[in-house]
């Protein structure tokens, strides 16, 4: 058994079409802030969880990109950046395709111009903080996470729907 391949990958941004111009990127992670607690009469401790972890993703534009990127830099608005993430995952035993897309939503907190030289691509990179991150594989939303809107769906099980019941949310 194969695993599944990243064959190919695209990202958008607000909207412009990036084909071509992002040689790599590191998509956000997905982890928990853990807390540890030991009280009385335990054998010793456990991690409570606390909720996500803040998110980023860096990634790498060869060259000069103006649309799409410098015109949300610096807003006051946490979610006023757009990234879309589209991947193509393939099987080398059957040929079949996963489609995989991953809608964010931040603020580009540096963009890093790089070195400058004459013929040279320049690449340029940039820091991303997530306040809204969706993850779709093969039609399913798998995650969705909508910080301030104190939304965390995993596969379809809202795991804050009582808690904002029981604040009134």
């Amino acid at each position: 058994m194969l695993p599944n391949i990243l064959k190919d990958f695209n990202l958008f941004g607000d909207g412009n079409n990036w084909q071509g111009m992002i040689p790599e990127l590191t998509l956000p992670e997905l982890a928990r802030r853990m807390v540890e607690y030991e009280g009385g009469g335990m054998d010793g401790p456990i991690e409570v969880d606390h909720g996500m972890e803040l998110m980023t993703m860096e990634w790498t534009a060869g060259g000069l990109i103006v649309d799409g990127l410098f015109g949300s830099f610096g807003s006051p608005v946490h979610d006023a950046a757009l990234l879309r993430f589209t991947g193509s995952y393939e099987s080398d035993e059957d040929g079949s395709i996963i489609p995989v897309e991953i809608v964010m939503r931040g603020r580009h907190k540096t963009i890093g111009m790089g070195d400058a030289s004459k013929g040279d691509n320049n690449q340029i990179s940039v820091t991303t903080t997530i306040s809204y991150y969706k993850l779709v594989v093969d039609g399913e939303t798998i995650i969705e996470r909508d910080v301030p809107g104190y939304v965390f769906i995993v596969r379809g099980t809202d795991r804050l729907a009582q808690r904002r019941r029981a604040l009134g949310l």
